[in-house]
């Protein structure tokens, strides 16, 4: 038997944790995971880690395939003449095939004073930084949440819950995915827990107050910053190409455009210059065919492009609500949604099978399948200008 050939997989979240136990189904392929940390952030629940409802950490051993090597440390460039990787700590790593699943974070802020004074919440260290920031706030202190989509919705409605004085700022409307009837619930929701919803953009952020786009100042002594998330700059660092936003540029397959050694999944992945919407469902799925793409050059046969489709996205609204909002498959909302006890729980079974995903492809590598699409992806290719090789 020949040699194992090496796959290093940067990133272990949703997406890389999918493709390095997708990838033991083949047992001459060694897979290493490079993380820098040493557990596995279920980034859903980060909004209930704020809020001290959950922890939002899983061991890895819990999620990752047996066999699968983890080094802890971050990866800061990528040699793809060399296929080799440069860590932090001192050291590189070889490869003959590499997985790029870097994932996302918070968007920098734009405005002035947010980079000074608005708390991020889109990564652990962030989240657990926040959370210790409230545990010294007095729970009757002003506390604003800006960004409308599920992060800022669910952040605020978690710290409402819990008796907080909470207002919800966004430069458009709450809930943009959500159909207009479910948007309506959401507000009635938000209502309900106490939160003040503003839908006026934010202009600058101080110590102790929120400059909005309108002329009003909204008193805040702990600011949130839930708008957007960014990504790494490894993949621009290392001279690969990106879009503008610093998402690897691949094909359809996800491939890079420069070197098909390198396959990317996740946030941190744009193929075609067309991404998917980032999210932990998609990156999962993305991850999944991110394996597949590197399983067939290795076995000579040509890798297939991605087929994926949106069948819903949920929201939490604490402990005590949720709205599952079905979707069509080109990733646009369907007037049908599930709100209440029944939201809620689609909503916790969804974020517990996001895991759960995880660890069933690690006991029975190539088990993970997702909903096809099929047709509003193609369409969208041949109106839009895609990325050749």
């Amino acid at each position: 038997m020949g040699r194992n050939l090496e796959v290093v997989v940067i990133g272990g979240g949703y997406a890389g944790v999918m493709a390095a136990n997708r990838l033991t189904r083949r047992d001459d392929v060694a897979v290493t995971v490079i993380n820098p940390r040493p557990v596995f952030v279920p980034r859903l629940r980060l909004h209930q880690l704020v809020a001290g409802t959950h922890e939002a950490v899983v061991d890895y051993p819990d999620v990752l395939a047996e066999g699968v090597r983890l080094v802890v440390d971050s990866t800061t460039r990528i040699d793809a003449a060399g296929r080799g990787v440069t860590l932090a700590e001192g050291g590189d790593l070889g490869y003959d095939h590499l997985i790029y699943a870097v994932g996302s974070g918070s968007a920098g802020p734009q405005v002035p004073g947010a980079a000074e004074f608005a708390h991020p919440v889109a990564t652990l260290e962030a989240a657990r930084r926040l959370r210790s920031v409230l545990d010294d706030t007095p729970r009757t202190a002003p506390v604003t949440v800006v960004g409308g989509g599920p992060t800022g919705i669910e952040t605020a409605a978690e710290l409402a819950e819990q008796g907080r004085t909470v207002t919800l700022a966004c430069g458009g409307v709450v809930g943009p995915y959500l159909h207009p009837r479910a948007r309506r619930t959401a507000r009635k929701y938000l209502a309900e827990l106490g939160v003040e919803v503003v839908e006026a953009s934010v202009e600058a952020v101080t110590r102790d107050a929120v400059e909005l786009g309108d002329g009003r100042t909204l008193a805040s002594q702990v600011t949130i910053w839930a708008a957007g998330f960014g990504v790494p700059d490894l993949a621009a660092a290392s001279g690969l190409r990106t879009d503008a936003a610093g998402r690897l540029l691949t094909d359809e397959t996800l491939t890079s455009v420069d070197d098909e050694r390198i396959v990317a999944a996740g946030d941190s992945s744009a193929p075609s210059g067309l991404p998917f919407r980032m999210s932990a469902y998609a990156a999962g799925c993305l991850g999944a065919h991110a394996a597949d793409t590197v399983l067939n050059r290795i076995a000579g046969e040509p890798p297939k492009p991605i087929d994926l489709s949106f069948p819903a996205m949920c929201i939490s609204f604490g402990r005590g609500a949720g709205i599952f909002q079905l979707g069509h498959k080109d990733d646009t909302a369907m007037p049908v949604y599930f709100s209440g006890l029944m939201g809620k729980a689609l909503k916790e079974f969804s974020c517990a099978a996001s895991v759960k995903h995880l660890v069933t492809e690690a006991r029975k590598p190539g088990s993970h399948s997702w909903p096809k699409d099929g047709k509003h992806r193609p369409r969208l290719l041949r109106s839009s200008q895609p990325v050749s090789r």
